[in-house]
């Protein structure tokens, strides 16, 4: 199947987090607190993905509250926290959300990612991802985690679809 044919049968995307919302860059305060910075014209792409009724789920490792309270007002439909087997909880999460593995998309940056990009229909990452992951990915998209890697990804799921700025502009 070629690399068109694979995005037009996603019906669902799954995204790791840091790596590839965030440019894996963690910024530690004296008072302990951790801060990240996610890229604005991602969260715009997930917000028209949303709107265009593409489901959306996060699975990360990290447990921050702040980021799933972002992603979810943009339009995640689930944000799975501390995650320490995503492959599990991949599995879960099907169950629950009714997906399908072979229509699944899945966007991760390093080894965590790996046994769930080996099981769904389509793998993906960031150009800056670990090489295990890009020599494993269907599409590694020219923009870093962190850099427009989301929105890009969005794009080409949405353009195969005809979906991607049809005339919508009722933003």
């Amino acid at each position: 199947m070629d690399l068109k044919a694979k995005f037009q049968n996603i019906q669902a995307v799954v995204f790791d987090v840091d790596g590839v919302f965030t440019d894996g860059t963690v910024q530690l305060f004296p008072d302990g607190s951790v801060v990240r910075t996610l890229n604005s014209r991602d969260g715009f792409a997930v917000q028209y993905a949303a709107r265009k009724g593409l489901p959306m789920y996060v699975i990360t490792g990290g447990n921050s509250e702040q980021v799933k309270e972002r992603l979810e007002a943009l339009g995640i439909r689930r944000v799975i926290l501390s995650a320490s087997d995503k492959w599990e909880v991949f599995q879960h999460l099907a169950i629950e959300e009714s997906l399908q593995a072979e229509t699944v998309l899945y966007m991760g940056d390093d080894l965590p990612d790996y046994e769930v990009m080996q099981q769904v229909g389509m793998s993906a990452c960031p150009e800056d991802a670990a090489s295990e992951i890009q020599q494993l990915a269907d599409y590694i998209s020219p923009l870093a985690g962190g850099k427009g890697c989301v929105r890009d990804l969005l794009e080409q799921v949405l353009r195969s679809k005809k979906q991607w700025n049809d005339g919508d502009n009722t933003w």
